[in-house]
C-alpha cells in the first residue's frame, strides 16, 4: 500500500506589512521602540534579547503567558523580565495600527481594546512584532477530496498514536497536528520513527508527553512532562506531590545578582512510586540543563533514584537531588547561598 504523510507546514499571524520574528532577525536597522504582540515563546524571547540590547520593549499580552506551558513557571519567567525593563500590557489586544511616519525605523500608533472593559489605549512605537501564533497551511493542498478531516478554525489536522489520519493510509506530523507540539526536534523525531514503522517493521512511537524545551526567556525555562496544572487534572491534586525550591546559581554570588529568582519543581505520581511526571526549571543553562532530565524521565526516573544521586557541587542541577519541601506543605524554600 502506498502512504501519504502531510509534513509540518504553517505561518506566522501578519497585519499590514509589521515584522514577524522571521523578519527581525534581517532588520537592517536598529528596531528602536518595540511592541511585541503574543505571549508566546516566540513573543517572550523575542521581547527579552531585545531588551537586553537596550532597546525600550513592551509585550501586549490578550489572556496568560505561554499557554500550554506551567503557569507557575510562565508567571516567574514574566516577573523576571519585568524586573529587569520589560514592560508587560496585560489584558489588552490591538485593534488598530496606523503609520504615522515612514522610516528605517518608522513611526507608528497602536491603538489597543481591553479583554475585560471598554477601556482603549494608544500608544507610539518604531516597530510592532506579531507573534500571536500559528495556523496551519493545510486548505490549498486537497485534504478535503483525500477526506482527511482538519480542524476548520485553525487548519490542524486531528490523529491517532500512530500519527494516522481519519484516512488510514494518510499519516501527519509536526506542526500541524492537532493538540501536539510546534518543535522542529519533535517534527523530526516524529517523521523518523514513522518511517522506521512503515518500513522496516519498528513499532516505536512518538512520545509527545516527555518532550525536553526549553524557552529562551532571560532567565530561561527548562521543561519536561507535565505541567502543574495539566498532572492536577490527570492524576487528582491528592495524588501528585509538587517538590520545589528557589536557588542561587554560583554565577550570581559575586555581583549579587537575582538572590532566590531561580526556581526548580518537580511533579511526582504518589501512586507510581513517585514517578516524575513533569520537570520544570528556571534558571541559567537551562536547555543543558534540561536535556540530561529529559533522558531520565523517558527512564522513568522516580523521587527516590533523585534522592538517592550524588549532586555535581557547586551546579544549578544538582538541586535536583536534594529537593525536599512539597507545595502542599508551604515550608521556606529560600536559599541562603549556592
Amino acid at each position: 500500500m502506498r502512504y501519504g504523510c502531510i509534513a509540518s507546514c504553517s505561518f506566522v499571524h501578519q497585519l499590514l506589512c509589521l515584522s514577524t520574528s522571521d523578519d527581525l532577525f534581517s532588520l537592517p536597522y536598529c528596531p528602536g521602540k518595540t511592541l511585541v504582540i503574543g505571549a508566546s515563546y516566540v513573543a517572550l524571547e523575542c521581547g527579552g534579547f531585545l531588551a537586553g540590547l537596550g532597546l525600550d520593549v513592551t509585550i501586549m499580552v490578550r489572556s496568560i503567558l505561554l499557554r500550554g506551558f506551567d503557569q507557575d513557571m510562565a508567571n516567574r519567567a514574566g516577573e523576571h523580565m519585568e524586573t529587569h525593563g520589560v514592560k508587560f500590557i496585560r489584558r489588552f489586544v490591538p485593534t488598530k495600527i496606523e503609520e504615522l511616519e515612514a522610516g528605517s525605523p518608522g513611526r507608528l500608533r497602536v491603538t489597543a481594546k481591553s479583554t475585560e472593559t471598554d477601556e482603549i489605549i494608544e500608544d507610539e512605537y518604531n516597530t510592532v512584532l506579531i507573534a500571536v501564533g500559528r495556523d496551519a497551511c493545510t486548505d490549498k493542498i486537497g485534504l478535503d477530496k483525500a477526506g482527511v478531516k482538519v480542524n476548520p478554525k485553525n487548519g490542524k489536522i486531528p490523529v491517532n498514536d500512530e500519527e494516522q489520519t481519519n484516512v488510514p493510509h494518510i499519516y501527519a506530523i509536526g506542526d500541524i497536528l492537532e493538540g501536539k507540539w510546534e518543535l522542529t526536534p519533535v517534527a523530526i523525531q516524529a517523521g523518523r520513527l514513522l518511517a522506521r514503522r512503515l518500513y522496516s517493521g519498528s513499532t516505536v512511537k512518538c512520545d509527545y508527553i516527555n518532550v525536553p524545551t526549553t524557552v529562551f526567556t532571560p532567565l530561561e525555562y527548562g521543561a519536561c512532562g507535565l505541567s502543574e496544572e495539566r498532572a492536577t487534572e490527570l492524576y487528582g491534586q491528592d495524588n501528585i506531590s509538587v517538590y520545589h525550591s528557589l536557588f542561587w546559581p554560583l554565577e550570581f554570588t559575586v555581583p549579587g545578582r537575582d538572590n532566590n529568582r531561580c526556581y526548580a519543581k518537580i511533579i511526582c505520581n504518589t501512586l507510581d512510586d513517585d514517578r516524575v511526571i513533569g520537570f520544570h526549571y528556571l534558571g541559567p543553562n537551562a536547555g543543558e540543563v534540561t536535556q540530561g532530565f529529559g533522558v531520565a524521565m523517558k527512564c522513568g526516573v522516580t523521587k527516590e533514584q533523585l534522592d538517592t544521586t550524588i549532586g555535581i557541587h557547586p551546579t544549578c542541577a544538582e538541586v535536583f537531588t536534594t529537593l525536599q519541601v512539597t507545595k502542599r506543605s508551604g515550608g521556606d524554600i529560600t536559599q541562603a547561598g549556592c
